[in-house]
């Protein structure tokens, strides 16, 4: 017990001494994990975003005539062989031209007069939710045009494509600001301990001399860098969150279309892996830094 005492307050001592440094790590720890914490919150809620869209997500395959029941099977057989679905509904003209009238409501009287099966019959194809097979969409389109008496394949090809390079474009930087945090959590506490280290050489001589261990002087310094990653990554998240808040705020009215779209925060585990990772990278950091100095 007087033994963690002893390691607490040598800590305390050393982050006191250098609060000017201590106060400069942090704030760069604290802004590296805001920058990787905010793409990855982009990130995050567009995932989820893609889910939701994901549910409404259907391609039309338009055909020539109504299918009998042996075609059908066979139109299901054949789309199952290229992916797997999570459903598919045959419509024939008068279930598409009853749809067709109750979309138009009140001036559905435009169609008096009109045949019930000038509509043509179709096929409802529903992907299974996912991002990956949002990628596959359009191969999946190219693949039910080929299928016999089909005339045309619809899906939303404009916002599938749109949506998914900026999946891939957002997924790239997150990666490169989770790049950016390492480097900057774990060199620049390496580089800080080390100079530290090498001003207190005659002290740590003294130390060695009196009996002490590389366990014993390194340890102050390991707690020292897990209080920076604490202090840094919780500073992150907490002005990530109050960014977070301000940005929905200033959507929150019903005008705006972004007030529809359910953003949501980290969850606690979420919050929890990045502090602890941060923490984590800064002891690294200490370690390798403290191992090779004293091993002069």
């Amino acid at each position: 017990m007087n033994f963690i005492i002893i390691l607490l307050r040598q800590t305390s001592r050393n982050m006191l001494h250098t609060w000017k440094t201590q106060a400069l790590i942090v704030f760069t720890v604290a802004l590296s994990v805001l920058i990787f914490s905010f793409f990855y919150l982009i990130y995050f809620n567009a995932l989820h975003l893609g889910e939701k869209l994901g549910e409404d997500l259907r391609l039309i395959v338009y055909l020539e005539e109504e299918p009998v029941e042996s075609l059908q099977e066979e139109y299901r057989r054949r789309i199952l062989r290229f992916d797997q679905v999570a459903r598919i509904d045959f419509i024939d003209s008068r279930q598409a031209f009853e749809r067709f009238e109750q979309q138009l409501g009140n001036d559905s009287d435009v169609l008096a007069g009109v045949p019930s099966d000038f509509l043509p019959p179709s096929i409802e194809v529903y992907p299974v939710r996912s991002l990956d097979n949002l990628s596959r969409i359009k191969r999946f389109s190219e693949y039910l045009h080929t299928l016999p008496g089909v005339i045309k394949v619809q899906y939303g090809r404009d916002w599938i494509e749109r949506f998914y390079a900026f999946i891939q474009l957002i997924r790239i930087i997150t990666l490169l600001s989770g790049i950016l945090l390492v480097l900057t959590t774990t060199f620049m506490v390496a580089h800080t301990i080390r100079l530290t280290l090498l001003a207190r050489q005659q002290e740590l001589e003294l130390l060695r001399l009196v009996g002490a261990t590389n366990t014993y002087i390194r340890t102050p310094f390991l707690l020292e860098a897990l209080m920076q990653g604490l202090l840094g990554a919780t500073g992150g998240i907490t002005a990530l969150f109050l960014l977070f808040n301000w940005i929905k705020l200033q959507f929150a009215g019903p005008v705006t279309t972004l007030a529809h779209i359910p953003f949501t925060f980290f969850s606690w585990p979420i919050i929890l892996c990045i502090v602890l990772l941060s923490s984590l990278l800064c002891t690294v950091g200490s370690y390798s830094s403290t191992r090779k100095i004293l091993q002069l």
